[in-house]
């Protein structure tokens, strides 16, 4: 048989999970961003703020 968890080791879980969430969320755009960043080409400052570049 399985031993029940305690309510301090529930407690850390649920912590642990809510953390997990937080990173991944704010976390997610600017990891992809970085990614297409270095495995790209570069740009230019000036082709990042400018729509006719």
């Amino acid at each position: 048989m399985a031993a029940a968890l305690s309510e301090d080791t529930k407690e850390r879980i649920v912590r642990a999970i809510d953390l997990g969430k937080n990173v991944l969320h704010y976390g997610w755009v600017p990891f992809v961003l970085y990614i297409g960043y270095t495995q790209g080409g570069r740009p230019s400052l000036i082709q990042l703020v400018s729509p006719l570049a």
